[in-house]
């Protein structure tokens, strides 16, 4: 990294520029356009992103303070706030969904080693979605009832460094078990979901595929036991079982036994129920596998308090997933840079250094090494990190 850069464009630097000029080709994205290309709109959303810009004002003014900075920057002319507003209006939304996909298959190479602390052949992912609430008379695309109007955001996380692998929005009203009938099923991984992808023939599609998958039963399945394993009540495997389905509906959508593990929470003394279609995993394996689906949770959370996509520099379908789609997008490139770099500081702290030094010419692992030591001496009051990749 060359230290006479702004953090900024020593950050844009590791966008892979060439690759992007291919997807805006394939998009049309620039075409017709004087005076903002894709590469100049993607810096400017990046910006709002990482100094926690929300609204179009805020980022032409902020910019606006700097103007002898914005060539060095990647910026021609300065931004306008109507400019932006166009382009996220009628620029097509999927040059950057485009653009986070080829950074999240970068993003998965450098993580691909990271060590779960379990004993797996395949990858682990977790799948889950969360809800941004919007104004029924502003967003009335996205209706979720006759009163409220949100988006989903359906994640399949992958647990070895919290990368979204797949992503998919849609309007409040779509049920999360349509998220797999969408889902990209890789043979040999484990697919770990919540009991809102309780969908017998949905879940017979993943073991179809050579894919295992690890979810909570519901209170009212109806299934009878076919043999009993033995159980480690010492470590809280209450029972370890293989059932078939009960039913004529439930037998015809998934023909073949299930495996059902019951486990007493040793810290909350709560028992919790498992059912996955692997039948070799120890019985403890699973239920810590399940455990890391809090992942996801905490990459929602993350991701809501840290990057704007609670309030929208749009109204259209469009600039929704355009603002969305750049947030995932400069989460996966933060990550990139962490590791590629060998950065010690959490996602937290490289977004704090971010969101105040953006215009400062300080070689960028330099300027996060200093707040790492500052952190320690106990000049700067270390936050509690919520998500650490």
């Amino acid at each position: 990294m060359n230290s006479g850069k702004t953090l900024f464009a020593q950050l844009m630097a590791c966008v892979p520029w060439t690759s992007f000029k291919r997807i805006v080709e394939r998009h049309d994205g620039d075409r017709g356009v004087r005076t903002f290309p894709c590469t100049e709109h993607f810096r400017a959303m990046a910006f709002a992103q990482l100094t926690w810009r929300e609204s179009l004002r805020d980022v032409e003014v902020c910019l606006a303070a700097n103007p002898g900075k914005l060539y060095g920057m990647g910026f021609s002319q300065p931004v306008r706030r109507s400019t932006l507003a166009d382009a996220n209006e009628r620029r097509d939304w999927r040059i950057w969904a485009d653009l986070a996909e080829l950074l999240i298959q970068r993003a998965r190479k450098l993580y691909q080693d990271e060590d779960l602390g379990l004993d797996l052949v395949g990858t682990a992912y977790a799948l889950d979605s969360t809800t941004i609430d919007l104004c029924i008379s502003i967003f009335d695309w996205a209706p979720c009832n006759s009163v409220h109007a949100a988006v989903k955001v359906h994640t399949l996380l992958d647990l070895r460094g919290s990368i979204p692998t797949y992503i998919h929005i849609s309007d409040g009203k779509m049920h999360d078990m349509r998220a797999l009938d969408l889902l990209p099923i890789e043979a040999g991984a484990f697919y770990v979901m919540d009991r809102a992808y309780h969908d017998f023939e949905r879940l017979y599609t993943i073991k179809q595929a050579g894919a295992f998958f690890v979810t909570r039963t519901k209170k009212n399945m109806s299934a009878r036991r076919v043999r009993s394993m033995a159980a480690d009540k010492e470590n809280g495997v209450i029972c370890d079982q293989h059932l078939a389905l009960n039913g004529f509906y439930a037998s015809q959508k998934y023909p073949e036994l299930l495996r059902r593990v019951r486990f007493r929470d040793p810290e909350t003394g709560k028992a919790l129920v498992f059912l996955t279609n692997n039948m070799t995993l120890p019985p403890l394996t699973i239920c810590a596998l399940y455990k890391r689906r809090w992942s996801v949770e905490l990459f929602f959370k993350w991701i809501k308090q840290h990057l704007r996509i609670k309030r929208f520099m749009g109204n259209s379908e469009n600039a929704v997933k355009t603002q969305i789609w750049c947030a995932v997008a400069t989460y996966v490139l933060i990550a990139i840079v962490k590791k590629e770099l060998g950065i010690e500081a959490s996602l937290y702290t490289l977004l704090q250094v971010f969101s105040v030094s953006v215009f400062e010419k300080t070689e960028l692992r330099r300027a996060f090494s200093e707040a790492e030591s500052q952190i320690e001496t106990g000049w700067i009051v270390k936050p509690l990190p919520l998500h650490d990749i």
